[in-house]
């Protein structure tokens, strides 16, 4: 059972949080904005819709890792912590900021801000770094039990 749960766990990392970090990423590169040269609103609708679908598929994630972590009896390790807490950070500024500015940003029609558009940049930056931090905590595993 362990197995299965780690490998969903891992799969759905990859598929789901990868494709909506690279989604967030791109997003700005292709919102619409007064200086429309190579930007096409086609493609950010695209990417907004997958930043909403892969966010939301991808809360098999921390599904999978709370349930695998509880098994094994690791909830009270420290590198699970922060990277639960990582996770549900990185889950609220999707929720409160990346998604909603991506939805403003179609909304505007092409009049979009570019200094709004940096400004999600940031917060897609913010995104992606909280997630690799949780990448080499369950690599690195610091403060794990030992033989476990």
């Amino acid at each position: 059972m362990e197995h299965v749960l780690l490998s969903v766990h891992v799969l759905a990392a990859i598929v789901f949080v990868g494709g909506s970090a690279v989604a967030t990423s791109l997003f700005p590169r292709y919102a619409p904005a007064p200086a429309g040269e190579g930007r096409s609103r086609s493609v950010a609708v695209a990417l907004h819709r997958i930043t909403r679908g892969y966010a939301a598929f991808g809360l098999v994630v921390p599904l999978a890792g709370m349930i695998l972590a509880g098994i094994q009896g690791r909830m009270g390790e420290i590198w699970i912590i922060v990277s639960m807490v990582l996770t549900a950070a990185a889950a609220l500024l999707l929720i409160t900021q990346i998604y909603p500015r991506q939805r403003d940003a179609l909304a505007d029609q092409g009049e979009g801000d570019p200094a709004r558009l940096r400004q999600l940049s940031m917060f897609a930056g913010v995104y992606n770094l909280a997630w690799a931090i949780v990448v080499v905590l369950m690599i690195v595993r610091p403060g794990s039990v030992q033989g476990a």
